[in-house]
């Protein structure tokens, strides 16, 4: 898939209330990373992802109900659906310097039915000209989301026959309809229902 830049490479680097890459915790996180990566982008981006992906847990895999949507309370709390990761690790990744973009894919069940919106992030390759996705979901069984730069190892790969896609925009900030849901729900059952059915 051929990813669209939506907005100019600076804006991949900045920080607003929801990836708030300026506030302490991430950057007492992102220094922690850099400094055990030896300060190499490469694999401080490896580092980043892994953490996230494996000590912030994915709420629904955990039965946590907290809704979490800011970076820095994702960090605190350890825990957040997709998208709140994502939120996460692009803070990270921009906390030192590397761009990072919001991508989206729409997923469904084994049926075909209850599509919802699923959020990952796309890291600017270290030293290239190029975007990689990254889903820093969590795994678990069945899900085996790895760090690879030079293909791809998402989460969940689409299913065209059941009406599943990747969007190929490369957002400089999460959705407003992922922020609303979120930022609008109490708990993680009434998030479930809130959760965007496209864009």
């Amino acid at each position: 898939m051929e990813m669209i830049q939506e907005h100019p490479d600076a804006a991949y680097l900045a920080a607003d209330d929801v990836v708030d890459h300026g506030h302490p915790l991430v950057r007492e996180t992102a220094d922690a990373l850099w400094a055990a990566a030896g300060g190499d982008p490469y694999a401080y981006a490896k580092a980043a992802f892994e953490f996230v992906r494996d000590s912030v847990a994915h709420s629904a895999d955990s039965g946590d109900p907290r809704v979490t949507w800011r970076a820095s309370d994702v960090l605190r709390t350890r825990t957040g659906i997709c998208h709140a990761k994502a939120h996460a690790l692009a803070a990270l990744l921009r906390a030192r310097g590397l761009p990072a973009a919001f991508c989206y894919q729409l997923l469904a069940d084994d049926d075909g039915s209850n599509a919802v919106l699923h959020g990952l992030i796309a890291l600017r390759r270290p030293g290239a000209a190029g975007w990689a996705r990254l889903d820093p979901r969590g795994n678990k069984p069945g899900v085996d989301a790895q760090f690879t730069l030079d293909r791809e190892r998402l989460a969940f790969p689409v299913r065209p026959e059941l009406g599943e896609l990747d969007y190929p925009g490369l957002y400089a900030a999460p959705h407003p309809a992922v922020l609303t849901a979120l930022r609008g729900s109490a708990d993680r059952p009434e998030l479930w229902r809130n959760l965007p059915t496209g864009l």
